[in-house]
This record gives C-alpha cells, structure tokens and sequence, in this order.
C-alpha cells in the first residue's frame, strides 16, 4: 500500500483533535446529511416506475385483479378512486396476459369480436342476437371514451322487418351511464349520445333515444329529448327568460336594484296537425276535354190529341209539319294544385305567462315606469292576445342581508388582518429566535477558537517563555514584550526550582511592575483554561 494512504489515518485522526467541539457538532451534521440524501438518491433511483394495468374497472374486477397481483406477490398502486391499477413497467404485459387467461376484466364490453367465435351451424336468431350484442358493446365503447363517463350500457330493441307497413315499429335505445364523482353532463353532452347513438342504428330517430345517470335521473326522453318533462321545461324556460330579464335591468337601474319572477304555463301534450288545401291555377289548359252533339227530328202528323174515354188519343184537327231539335254538352278535367301540411307540435308550448318585477325606489326615481314596462315586456316577449300580464312595482328594497353581508365580510376582514398580524408576529420571533441561537453559536465558536496573545516574559538568564495558543491564526501573531529587570531583593529559587515557581515568580514581578498586563494576561487564561 502507498505511504500516503498508509499515512491518511493518522492525518484525519490529527484533524479530528484539533478540531473543537462546535467544528465537531458540525462536522456530524454534514455527514449525516451527505449519508441520508445518498440514502434518499439510491432509493429514488432505485424505485420502481409505474404504468397502468387496466383502468375504467368495475368493483368486482378490481378486487379480482388486485387478488391475482397478490398471490404473484407483484407491488401495485390504486388511483381514480380504485377503478385504476398500476404496477410496475417489468410486470405489466405478463400481468395483463395472466388476467385475461383469468377471463379478467369480466366486465369488459365486446364489440365486433363476438362476431369471430360464431360458426357455420349457427341459427338465423342466434346471428340476429349476436351481432345486437355487437352493436350495444361498440356504442358502449364508444360512448366510454367520453371525458368524465366510467360505465355505459346501450340496450337496442330492433323489430323485425315485415312488409306489412301498417304494423311496422321504429326502433329504439336506452342508455345507461355513470360518470365519475363530481362530474355532471351538460345537455351538449348528452345531446351528443343521443345522436351517436341514433345515427348507429338504422331507423332509429334521436326521439326514441332515453338516456338514464347511476342516481337514476333521466337525462334524455324518449319522445322530450334532453327538455325532460313539462315541469323541467317550464322551469329551463322561465330560467332562461328571467335571467335575459334581470341582465337587462341590472344595465338600466344597476345591479341588486331589481328583482324578477317569472311563472309559465306548458302546454305538455305533442300532437300533429294535418292540413289539405285545393286552389286552381289560372291559364292551365285542362287535362282532358270531351264534348258531344245530339239532333232530334219529328213526323208529318199531328203533334197533340184529345184523350177520348178510354184513354186513346182522338186526332183533333189535321197534321202539322215535321220539326227537330239539337242539343251538345262538354267535359273538361281542369288541373287542381293540392298542399298537404304536416306540423308536429311537441310538447312544451307556451300557453300563457306573468311576469313580476320590482324595482327599488332609490334607482328608479329617474326613469318612467311605462318606458321600464315596455322595455321588460319586449325582452320577456309577452303576448297580451294569450294571456300574459306583467306587474311592475317600485318599492323600497330592505338592506338587512347587504348590512349583514357587509357586516359578515368586515369581521372575516379584521380576523384575517388579525392572523395575518399574528403570523408575522410569530415569523419575527422564529426569525429573531434563530438568529439570537446563530448568534450564541457564533459566539462560543469565536471564544473556542479565538487566538490568545500571550507574552515573553524576560528573567535574565532563564529562557524567554512564550505561550501561544492554538494553530489556527485568527488574531494577529502574537507580539513578544520584554518586562524589565527583577528587583534585587527578589531571589529566583535555585537548585530544586521548578518551572511552576519560576512562572510563578515571573508573574509576581510582572504584576509589581504592570498589574493592568497582568489582569488581562490572567483573564486570557482564565477563559481559555490553558496552563501557563
């Protein structure tokens, strides 16, 4: 082995002792730092990086899996409230293989793949049922890959074909869906379903699409659409008036100065109307034209008679002249325009509607109450000729909740001002705390390693005697200070002597001759505790 290496543990042995305790303290506290964050570095560099397994699953296909993950004893982690599962990226397609051999996730819609595993034996019915299956298991697919959606589930019911036109039946669907915690489909969402599902299957009209959540609320009826009934179009409608309403007055007296309700009666019966109508075009030649000519002509004899008793006509003079008559008829076929009308009238018309406004007096004292009731009728669009009324009254408005709400927003002010004044307070003693500590610590480090001035001192023959004190130079280098010649009746002790005494005896003299020196030289000593 090298000299130098050999050598290395006796030079960090001599550096741990002249070390003192603060350099210690701190020393130890720098290798526990420098140990855990290697700790903290290898375990971070050796954990493990997670991919998802399956995600979207069901309750009884997620307590299957994580059972199969257990018994192979392979780590995993649940996200998405349980419905997702990670596992390390060495484990995940050996895991995925050994739960779909498991028939895991059970819950997982077919689509088109049903259609691999039918044979050249199967039924008429059992092609028919599957490829429903088919189409349900697709739309369920497709309708899952919707942002905020867990679950769904399309049932069709397709009638058979027939030619009898008169018994033939639409088609229609239902869907069902659950959407992940706190999630809510807007009525363009489920819109959206309805027409994917519709335009999916052939014949099938949006109308006859219903569309159900997991808390059982019915998003989409059949035959309603995404209104709902009359009483959830009723209330969308007066919603949708009153706010056009209150934003238009908020503008013209200010906000909070005006107040408005409104109260709609639906119609919540759908029928169809049909509506023939005939009119002639003028300047059309006819279709068709058919025209006939008859002639009569008469005899040589009497044209009249006397009946004679038994009825038999007696000549009564003689014979006129022949005579003949014509006669012509025509038939004309004209062409005739004919307009057939088919309205459907769905459900939720507007019967009637009264509208009640307030306004406050304050802000209404510069405005005519006629141009404010002319103004809210157009917006809410009132027809007298049906019925709607509108009432429009200026009042005073009461000021109990705003005098609370300000009352409420000044005391969360004041209490906020007053956390925040604590916690500053409490920032400056932590701060003036730690820094006092540094401050102590700073302290003690400089008295431990303060450099100690020590002088010669000069006794005649004896050698000069120096004291220092550590190797570390912080203070200037020390300055050596002769002391003046020991008086005459002062005797050194010879022979057996020690050095104690000659110190001792040195200090006496110096004391005689400087005792200011010699109070700062002892107090040096004192504080360091290092013999002199």
């Amino acid at each position: 082995m090298p000299p130098f290496l050999t050598a290395l543990p006796a030079r960090f042995s001599g550096m741990a002792k002249g070390f003192s305790f603060a350099q210690k303290t701190l020393v130890v506290i720098g290798l526990a730092v420098l140990v855990l964050g290697g700790i903290a570095l290898v375990s971070w560099l050796t954990k493990p990086s997670y991919s998802p397994l399956f995600s979207s699953l069901a309750a009884a296909d997620a307590n299957a899996i994580v059972t199969q993950l257990k018994t192979d004893n392979v780590p995993y982690q649940l996200v998405n409230g349980g419905s997702t599962i990670l596992v390390p990226d060495a484990n995940v397609y050996d895991e995925r293989l050994k739960a779909a051999s498991a028939g895991l996730p059970a819950a997982t819609t077919a689509g088109y793949s049903l259609l691999d595993s039918m044979g050249v034996t199967s039924s008429e019915f059992q092609q028919n049922i599957t490829y429903k299956r088919a189409m349900e298991g697709e739309l369920a697919q497709t309708i899952m890959a919707m942002k905020g959606l867990t679950t769904a589930s399309v049932k069709l019911a397709v009638p058979e074909k027939t030619v009898f036109t008169s018994t033939k039946e639409d088609p229609t669907a239902s869907v069902f869906i659950e959407t992940n915690p706190g999630v809510h489909l807007s009525d363009e969402q489920v819109n959206a379903i309805v027409h994917l599902t519709s335009s999916s299957i052939e014949g099938l009209k949006p109308s006859n699409v219903s569309v159900v959540d997991a808390s059982g609320a019915v998003l989409s009826a059949a035959g309603t659409g995404t209104t709902g009934g009359g009483d959830k179009q009723a209330q969308a409608y007066e919603q949708r008036v009153s706010a056009a309403v209150q934003s238009m007055l908020d503008k013209v007296v200010g906000p909070g100065n005006a107040t408005v309700t409104l109260t709609a009666t639906m119609d919540n019966s759908a029928t169809e109307r049909v509506k023939e109508s005939f009119t002639s075009p003028k300047g059309a030649p006819a279709l068709n034209e058919a025209t006939s000519a008859e002639t009569v002509t008469g005899g040589t004899g009497s044209g009249a008679g006397v009946l004679g008793p038994d009825n038999i006509a007696v000549p009564g003079g003689a014979g006129a002249a022949g005579s003949s008559s014509k006669s012509s008829s025509t038939t004309k076929n004209n062409a005739v325009d004919k307009v057939t009308e088919n309205t459907a009238i769905p459900a939720g018309t507007v019967q009637r509607q009264s509208l009640a406004v307030a306004i406050n007096t304050a802000a209404a004292a510069k405005i005519s109450a006629a141009t404010l009731t002319e103004m809210v009728s157009t917006a809410a669009g009132l027809n007298t000729a049906r019925g709607d009324t509108v009432s429009m009254k200026v009042v005073p408005f009461s000021t109990a909740q705003a005098d609370a709400a300000k009352a409420a927003l000044d005391a969360a002010k004041a209490e906020a001002g007053a956390a925040a004044t604590a916690k500053t307070w409490q920032n400056l003693m932590i701060g003036g705390l730690v820094l006092l500590a540094l401050l102590i610590a700073a302290v003690i480090y400089a008295r431990k390693n303060r450099r100690q001035v020590r002088e010669l001192v000069d006794l005649g023959e004896q050698t000069p005697l120096m004291v220092t004190a550590s190797k570390v130079p912080v203070d200037p280098e020390p300055t050596t200070t002769a002391l003046p010649a020991i008086p005459a009746p002062v005797a050194l002790p010879v022979g057996e002597s020690s050095q104690a005494e000659t110190k001792r005896a040195s200090l006496e003299a110096l004391a005689t001759t400087d005792p200011e020196k010699t109070a700062s030289l002892l107090r040096s000593l004192m504080d360091d505790r290092a013999s002199v």
